[in-house]
């Protein structure tokens, strides 16, 4: 459609579009995997901070690799970028129907708009979505299946994650000893107590930490304090410190603590303990030791997911990255003792 000595300079400024799009698409998606991570739809995985002041810039090595992958996959297959065409506009038009959808579910129930305004507003724009989004199903068997084949599998690991968790919970929860009433039982014959402060990370509130049955069992010691921690993240973006931290008192040095983030705060455990200091106990990093369970998932023929579901949360629970680094732990100071659990 250009002139011939527009030629090149078109090609520069596509290059150019090309290039910044690439980026934006890259920086979006490590800001959605993190969140999506924090909001318990994908297990953890390594998250690079790439600046000291600024929160937001980070690197998920998995997620770029992916896109590299997923990248070479349609230019192999596509070969072309008018072969690809039917792909990007199914994709493009069920964006912009998804985005209609979710403005309408925001200014209705989250801005508390009144209902014939919130149609009004979105109505026009989801009946031209539709349509564009209806013809472009027309082009489904020439490359259209492509974007909806990455949306299925990413849905289904992200759902399969997220209903594994709460199987695992569940059956956690049916095996789990009261805290209290163990710290009471173990508190009318002591075990040696030992200089320093131990924080137990554990998934419920008020349960008893497998890592320290395994303590007790094979060191047979319990440390000066006692922290047992549980970490939540919220589906808010931020979290104050003035509402990160609940504590209650156990009795005997020992504390149970719940720690909240909103899925866009960075989880640093080590700096939302150092709040305990002036409520009875002050955390030494130097004698503070972290006691993590390293759960190994069997799946099992039952009432739970289907089989090939259940092996692949097993497998996704197995290159989880390790909490130490997803909770910014201390390296030197972290201890993991492993158990099975059977879903």
């Amino acid at each position: 459609m250009a002139p011939d000595w527009a030629l090149l300079p078109l090609v520069a400024l596509a290059t150019a579009a090309t290039v910044i799009a690439s980026q934006a698409l890259i920086t979006g998606a490590f800001s959605v995997t993190k969140q999506v991570i924090q909001l318990g739809y994908l297990p953890r995985l390594k998250i690079e901070h790439t600046s000291v002041r600024e929160t937001g810039q980070i690197y998920i090595p998995f997620v770029n690799w992916g896109l590299f992958a997923a990248i070479v996959l349609a230019v192999v297959m596509f070969r072309s970028s008018s072969n690809l065409a039917a792909a990007y506009g199914l994709a493009v038009t069920l964006d912009m129907l998804i985005t209609t959808v979710l403005t309408f579910f925001v200014i209705r129930y989250s801005w508390k708009y009144p209902l014939w305004l919130c149609i009004a507003a979105t109505g026009v724009f989801f009946v031209v979505d539709l349509t564009f989004f209806a013809s472009n199903t027309l082009k489904l068997f020439a490359g259209g299946w492509f974007p909806l084949m990455i949306g299925g599998v990413i849905f289904t690991l992200m759902m399969t994650w997220k209903q594994g968790r709460v199987i695992l919970n569940e059956k956690l929860r049916a095996d789990a000893i009261d805290l209290k009433s163990f710290l009471e039982a173990v508190f009318v014959t002591p075990p040696l107590r030992v200089d320093g402060t131990a924080v137990f990370l554990t998934a419920e509130p008020g349960a008893v930490p497998n890592a320290l049955l395994h303590n007790l069992k094979h060191n047979k010691v319990l440390h000066a304090n006692n922290l047992f921690v549980t970490v939540r993240s919220h589906e808010v973006p931020w979290i104050g410190m003035d509402k990160r931290l609940e504590i209650e008192s156990l009795g005997h040095h020992c504390w149970q603590v719940v720690v909240h983030y909103g899925f866009k705060n960075d989880p640093d455990l080590p700096r939302a303990l150092q709040r305990m200091r002036g409520r009875g106990c002050e955390l030494d990093a130097m004698s503070t030791s972290y006691f993590l369970s390293r759960d190994v998932v069997v799946p099992t023929l039952g009432a739970g997911m289907a089989m090939w579901r259940e092996k692949l949360f097993a497998q996704m629970h197995f290159n989880a990255s390790g909490a130490a680094d997803f909770l910014n732990l201390p390296s030197n100071a972290v201890v993991e003792l492993g158990s099975k659990i059977e879903i």
